[in-house]
């Protein structure tokens, strides 16, 4: 499954979530997740058909409240509820990378390990 969404992440321009399961959600989560990680800068769409995807918008708003996702991160999900409005959404959308985590290097070439001060003070 990584290998195919490692594929798919090369081979796209944006990613579109269409109403669908868990299978859904995992591969949309995880293009979100790297975006959030600067992995990718591409925009992640849900297109919300009837109301589908209502109740995990309003999961990641109650998130976003509580401190656990950051209003930066809920930006990088769009949704809309024609193809029309979402298509016109990823098409304007600019990313805009987490200073804290733009500093990370994901390519295989950037593999160089720093060490990790992880010694306990108390």
């Amino acid at each position: 499954m990584h290998e195919r969404l490692l594929t798919m992440m090369e081979l796209s321009n944006a990613f579109i979530a269409l109403p669908g399961g868990f299978g859904t959600l995992e591969e949309l989560f995880q293009m979100i997740f790297w975006a959030q990680l600067n992995i990718h800068n591409k925009p992640i769409g849900m297109l919300n058909i009837n109301g589908f995807f209502n109740g995990l918008s309003s999961f990641v708003d109650h998130a976003v409240e509580q401190k656990f996702i950051t209003q930066r991160a809920q930006k990088i999900l769009i949704s809309a509820t024609t193809a029309d409005e979402l298509v016109d959404k990823l098409q304007a959308f600019r990313f805009e990378p987490d200073p804290a985590l733009s500093k990370l290097k994901w390519s295989p070439s950037s593999s160089q390990k720093e060490k990790l001060d992880l010694t306990l003070r108390l």
